[in-house]
């Protein structure tokens, strides 16, 4: 890195000073973490993380619900650069991994480089200057672990002031977006009569409430995804005692077990951590069994041939007998999916299914029609099976409940990538706009947007899998941002920026693969809207870590500096010149045909004679200028 190029302030004693960034990163969840490690690892320390919520971690911050755990296991989700020896279980809490993700950021000493209760709420690309701008929004702090929608609402009855503070310019080199996709939470609809009228407290699971007593209360949770799983049945045990939950589904989920550690969950949990402590290796060969297990599930499940449709069913009818091993009869109809399993993010859970056997909860597919004081009405109908289906027994009459707690365990907004943050790239174009034209979200391999130059993105437009790790297509996605970043601060580069064609036919591949494959196959999900689907990788993980491995240089435009023009052709002139050397020197093994040891012996010499004693020393001469020329 130039040693010029440094975190300072600009035309300090002026009116429009500013503070000047070589990297600004967008957030501070688990791929800004591991953007910032592999930059400290990378010698590079000339960088600041801003996040919107009051501490890091991301979603590992903001999700306190009972119950909060991976539901991968815990040696895949952890960075290959920095594993865990000491995970307590296989499937550890949330406030374990976030204790992990702390840890990587006092490992590698850039806690001082995160500055939290700051939203970084536009990016605007100077043509001229070629920097990024950027409007950083200084918050209450607190206000930034809000949703969109509950900071509005304290705007309106408070003002402004009690949520932000002031306003911030300042410049960067490179903006690395780690805004993470699961971040704002769903509301529930707007359109049910006297949604208002209810008095009782309404939280979604992803902004929990601590303060609300569940003791002796009458709870309705919506939904039925992986947080629901997670903490309905705990509901009804201590410390929250609720005295009865009633849960309310769409559809219904594929419901898988977790799977058992090696040895059992008690040996696994007393041993493991010695063992990967102390055995050389094995805590990577356990890592690399999880994702081969994982990349099994890709081409048993989500890929798009014959065989695949074959095991499907076969997994299927499997999942199915398990249900009703374990769930009351009553819910075995509303309880069997008619959609391929994977369509929607599997649920790994073996909790959930056995609540149900508990009195205290109960589980309906009718809708709520109607909200009360202190109630809601179910039906008339149901959502599934469809209420057209005369063979179906599942209920359809009208019920009203009594509800003292309404608890939203319905989904985020995943589909409006990098919202609300603003980004103004070449010719005052907005990055929302271009992705209006062109169909929807998109980005080449999730990472870039032509006519944004300088601009990387971390876990992206289709970067989702529904059978890996997100923390490994997370550090993939790392590794090809640092391959970028460092071409620019070794002053090789002044901007980068994919080609629009390159970004369009991407698009193009994901898109029509994702219409064949199982995200397209009978079922509501949350990675796609409105038939484009801005979220999955129609692709294996091991597809998408080599294309991070071995960029495809041609899909981009690098802006060269001098000296980083004279390095390229120095280097292209070195190839030439090895392949003249080979060519001479086979040439020359033919001619004399004296063996093959005669013919090496001849080859050494002339390369020894045209390449080391000559040409080699010229390139050395000319790098040796080159390093001392001006970026």
């Amino acid at each position: 890195m130039s040693p010029s190029d440094t975190i300072r302030v600009v035309n300090g004693l002026s009116k429009d000073a500013y503070t000047y960034y070589p990297i600004l990163i967008v957030g501070a969840g688990e791929s800004a973490i591991a953007l910032g490690a592999r930059l400290k690892e990378e010698g590079f320390d000339q960088f600041r993380l801003f996040e919107r919520q009051a501490g890091i971690g991301g979603t590992w911050w903001i999700n306190r619900y009972p119950g909060v755990a991976c539901d991968v296991p815990a040696a895949f989700y952890s960075f290959s650069f920095s594993l865990n020896y000491k995970w307590t279980s296989l499937y550890p809490e949330g406030a374990e991994i976030y204790r992990y993700l702390e840890d990587i950021t006092e490992k590698y000493q850039f806690v001082d480089k995160i500055q939290v209760n700051t939203d970084v709420s536009e990016l605007r690309w100077l043509e001229d200057e070629q920097l990024w701008e950027a409007t950083l929004t200084h918050m209450v702090p607190g206000t930034g672990d809000l949703s969109r929608k509950a900071m509005n609402q304290r705007i309106a009855e408070n003002g402004r002031e009690s949520v932000y503070l002031r306003q911030e310019t300042v410049r960067a080199r490179i903006v690395c977006s780690c805004a993470g996709g699961l971040v704002e939470p769903n509301a529930w609809p707007s359109t049910i009569p006297g949604r208002d009228s209810f008095e009782g407290p309404v939280f979604h699971s992803a902004r929990w409430d601590d303060t609300v007593d569940f003791n002796d209360k009458n709870v309705v949770v919506i939904g039925t995804g992986c947080s629901a799983a997670q903490f309905v049945p705990r509901l009804t045990k201590e410390p929250y005692s609720a005295k009865s939950v009633t849960q309310v589904m769409r559809s219904p989920p594929w419901v898988v077990p977790k799977a058992v550690p090696p040895g059992g969950k008690e040996k696994y949990e007393k041993f493991s951590p010695t063992l990967f402590s102390n055995v050389p290796g094995m805590a990577k060969l356990f890592r690399f069994l999880c994702f081969a297990n994982g990349e099994k599930d890709w081409f048993t499940i989500f890929d798009d041939n014959s065989w695949n449709h074959k095991t499907r069913k076969t997994l299927e009818l499997q999942m199915v007998d398990r249900m009703k091993s374990m769930v009351p009869e009553k819910y075995h109809e509303i309880l069997t999916p008619d959609y391929a399993i994977g369509c929607k993010r599997r649920i790994f859970d073996n909790d959930w299914f056995l609540s149900l056997n508990d009195p205290k909860i109960e589980l309906t597919t009718k809708p709520i029609t109607k909200v009360s004081p202190k109630s809601i009405t179910i039906g008339p109908g149901r959502t599934y099976p469809d209420p057209d289906d005369s063979n179906s027994k599942a209920p359809t009459d009208e019920e009203t409940i009594p509800a003292d707690v309404i608890v939203l365990g319905n989904g985020f907004e995943v589909t409006t990538w990098l919202h609300p943050l603003k980004i103004r790239g070449k010719g005052g174009k907005y990055m929302q706009d271009v992705w209006d034209e062109r169909g929807g979200p998109q980005a080449y391999l999730g990472l870039a947007m032509d006519g944004f130059p300088n601009l990387f993105i971390v876990f992206g437009p289709n970067t989702a899998t529904g059978h890996s790790s997100v923390i490994l297509a997370s550090e993939n996605m790392v590794e090809y941002n640092i391959k970028l970043i460092k071409k620019i601060l070794h002053g090789d580069v002044k901007t980068i920026e994919v080609k629009k064609e390159s970004e369009v036919a991407w698009t193009k591949i994901v898109q029509e693969k994702n219409k064949g494959s199982v995200f397209n196959n009978g079922c509501q999900n949350w990675y796609q809207r409105d038939g484009w689907n801005a979220t999955a990788y129609p692709y294996s993980q091991i597809d998408f870590t080599f294309r991070c491995m071995f960029p495809k240089w041609s899909d981009w435009d690098l802006q060269y500096t001098r000296r980083g023009l004279l390095k390229k052709r120095a280097r292209q002139a070195s190839g030439v010149i090895l392949l003249l050397a080979i060519i001479v020197g086979s040439y020359a093994l033919r001619r004399r045909g004296s063996g093959v040891f005669s013919g090496l012996q001849s080859l050494n010499h002339l390369l020894r004679k045209y390449v080391k004693q000559g040409l080699f020393s010229a390139l050395g001469l000319v790098n040796g200028v080159i390093t001392r020329l001006p970026d």
